[in-house]
């Protein structure tokens, strides 16, 4: 009963919301060789998304021959959407044929394709199509089976944000009794960054606007500081181990001064701005260790999965919108007037 065409939304070109295109007779993907195909019911909206679609990860002034994630030319058209929980239709050669019917939420970050291994790692709806449509494909290996009463529209608000989160937390080793300072932290990755640092038993210190501060001390922040504060000068020089930035930008220095000898920053977003200062004298005087996160480490969407089963995070759902409104709901997205994550939802249940 899987239809020969689907209804999604295709990104033609770099640009604005005109270049998002819904339409109803899209070619339905077939499995390959260890792909399953799933039948999508919710997608997050991603700040990925729009950086996609505008061009933003080039490096080049207006050149768009590396403005995928891996560094290399958009394929056109393309569907975006890299937060995929659904349902399996259908396997392909290799796969057992039992999986069909489960539930399950995709790993972002793809190893591998049609049974292939992929070197540079690919990411759901960049380098591949993903979940802004009724359908999608993937490697098995990458459709995990989710056993939990949430909704699909709960579900979806995880698998970005809350890996991208979980996998800055692993590469800077945060552990028990850690002071962490996490920057952007009303957005979908540092309000996951706060919960998954929180079960970690880190002290967490976030930076956000004063109307948001009540909703992330709900989340367990123990401190909260502005957008206007300097760290520095509020919590004291050489005071907190790790840094979880996701913004970047003019105060980027003082993030550095604020970490202790031996500190540990991670970064995976620079919504204030990508070009920073740096006085590398600070890095090698105060033996800092610094972790770029794009890729994540093998073992990090399991954990997610474990953690989402057990109920140890909460899935934050600001509001919802049907797959056609993607438009209006990027617009909600980048005014950042909520806590935790946008979603689409897809096909009804």
């Amino acid at each position: 009963m899987i239809p020969k065409h689907m209804r999604g939304v295709q990104l033609v070109a770099h640009g604005g919301p005109d270049v998002l295109v819904h339409k109803t007779d899209i070619p339905t993907p077939r499995p390959g060789p260890m792909d399953v195909l799933i039948r999508v019911a919710a997608a997050g909206v991603n700040n990925t998304d729009i950086n996609t679609r505008v061009g933003w990860y080039s490096k080049g002034d207006n050149d768009a021959d590396d403005a995928s994630w891996a560094g290399t030319a958009l394929q056109f058209p393309r569907i975006q959407g890299i937060d995929v929980c659904g349902h399996i239709v259908a396997v392909g050669t290799g796969v057992d044929p039992a999986r069909i019917g489960e539930r399950v939420l995709v790993e972002p970050c793809l190893r591998e394709s049609g049974g292939k291994p992929l070197d540079p790692v690919w990411f759901l709806g960049s380098e591949c199509d993903g979940g802004f449509a009724e359908y999608t494909r993937v490697a098995a290996r990458h459709a995990y089976a989710i056993d939990t009463t949430l909704t699909d529209t709960e579900l979806a608000s995880f698998p970005c944000s809350y890996s991208t989160a979980e996998n800055m937390l692993t590469r800077a080793q945060v552990s028990a009794g850690d002071r962490v300072l996490i920057t952007g932290a009303s957005g979908g990755v540092g309000s996951a960054a706060v919960q998954l640092a929180c079960a970690r038993g880190a002290k967490v210190i976030a930076v956000t606007s004063p109307s948001k501060a009540d909703a992330l001390r709900d989340l367990g922040a123990a401190q909260i500081l502005t957008r206007t504060d300097t760290p520095s000068e509020i919590l004291g020089p050489n005071s907190i181990d790790v840094v979880i930035d996701l913004v970047a930008g003019p105060g980027w220095p003082d993030l550095l001064d604020v970490l202790r000898p031996g500190g540990r920053y991670a970064v995976a977003g620079a919504v204030a701005g990508p070009i920073v200062e740096l006085d590398v004298r600070t890095l090698y005087l105060k033996d800092l260790s610094f972790f770029g996160c794009t890729a994540l480490d093998p073992q990090v969407f399991a954990n997610l999965v474990r953690l989402i089963e057990t109920g140890a995070i909460k899935p934050l759902v600001a509001q919802t919108f049907d797959l056609k409104e993607i438009s209006m709901a990027q617009e909600v997205f980048q005014e950042k007037g909520y806590v935790g994550k946008i979603v689409l939802n897809v096909t009804a249940p």
